[in-house]
């Protein structure tokens, strides 16, 4: 395994360069050092791992590139891709005037493109700036970003506005003798405190609580509020704010993955606990779906980017962390002049933020 540092004043960020696996991020704030990412617990435990896992699995940490996301049925490669499960090498790392910057390139092509990583760090800022860019090839390709934070205490959630949620037909783990969920499937809501309970009634789903065994997923749909969008999940135990954001115009839907102690087999084995993938997509399950008719495209919503042999195609993401303040999510984030305003309970407070990084109003790629 080949591990990959960059720092800058206040944040560093090491990748995984097997898989492409952001394997830590340390976030310098109120004295301490914050860790909002998860690393999956047989990472680095040395156990025998069944044979067929996905070397994405094998590896499973921080963030990554999903492409396609889910099921790779078009072109053959793992689950989400070779990005997510293949090497990729440093093509320049350098200090900048405010920071470091580095870009990595994947060794295998994706539908004939070429893909690079491009990671930012600012010096102040508790935010990694992410860009990934598609060079040529052809056809279409779903993606989406895997970031997965872990609590011991639960969280509570707050989001930008959202249309709706809802949940694919079936659950990820149907079978009790390997797994169980909470959520109905197929359900929607366009209340996020109260979705369709599997066993009845709703569940609030800005509250993440220890005590639900489960393995759920679901999508959440961008309303167009002409803002970035974003996900903050306030770390109770941890002390902390973990923060998502991106351009909705590039990735309009955000998939939630909650995974507590919800699979029985191996790897998992009842020990993935207060884990939650926060996954902002421009896809639906599977490479074919989401260049297809799918169910999000009937509701006006991109599944793909479409690839060309004289075109690239790039979108950008961030993820951050900071104390906690209030003890609560906030319900409003704004982002103008390189500055991050953040308002709980009537309580602002401002960040650095690069402000013109998500590119927000400005053109995008079909």
């Amino acid at each position: 395994m080949t591990i990959h540092t960059i720092k800058a004043r206040g944040i560093s960020v090491s990748l995984d360069l097997t898989v492409g696996h952001i394997a830590d991020m340390v976030v310098e704030g109120g004295g301490r050092q914050l860790k909002p990412l998860h690393r999956a617990p047989w990472v680095d435990a040395g156990e025998t791992l069944p044979d067929n896992l996905p070397e994405g699995t094998v590896r499973l940490s921080g963030d990554f590139l999903c492409a396609p996301f889910s099921r790779s049925d078009v072109e053959e490669a793992p689950l989400h891709g070779w990005p997510a499960n293949s090497a990729w090498d440093v093509v320049d790392s350098a200090a900048t005037g405010d920071g470091w910057r580095a870009v990595y390139r994947l060794r295998h092509k994706v539908m004939g493109a070429s893909v690079d990583k491009i990671l930012t760090l600012r010096d102040g800022h508790p935010f990694l700036y992410q860009e990934h860019v598609f060079s040529g090839g052809h056809g279409a390709i779903s993606v989406a970003h895997h970031p997965m934070t872990a609590m011991t205490g639960g969280g509570r959630l707050a989001f930008s506005p959202k249309r709706f949620a809802a949940t694919l037909d079936d659950p990820l783990e149907p079978d009790p003798a390997r797994g169980r969920f909470l959520l109905a499937y197929p359900a929607r809501s366009a209340d996020l405190g109260h979705f369709p309970a599997a066993g009845g009634g709703t569940l609030d789903l800005t509250e993440y609580r220890m005590g639900d065994l489960r393995e759920d997923f679901l999508t959440l749909v961008e309303t167009d509020h002409g803002g970035p969008g974003w996900t903050a999940l306030a770390r109770q135990a941890e002390d902390d704010l973990v923060l998502v954001l991106k351009n909705p115009a590039e990735l309009p839907i955000t998939m939630l993955w909650l995974s507590n102690g919800g699979r029985d087999y191996a790897p998992w084995s009842g020990r993935h606990l207060g884990v939650l993938g926060i996954e902002d997509g421009r896809a639906a399950v599977g490479h074919a779906a989401s260049i297809g008719d799918n169910w999000l495209r009937r509701e006006g919503v991109a599944t793909a980017f479409a690839l060309g042999e004289s075109q690239s195609v790039s979108f950008r993401h961030v993820i951050g962390a900071m104390p906690l303040s209030g003890g609560e999510p906030p319900q409003e984030v704004t982002t103008a002049d390189g500055r991050m305003r953040l308002v709980t309970g009537g309580a602002a407070r401002e960040v650095p933020f690069d402000s013109d990084f998500l590119r927000i109003g400005q053109p995008v790629a079909a």
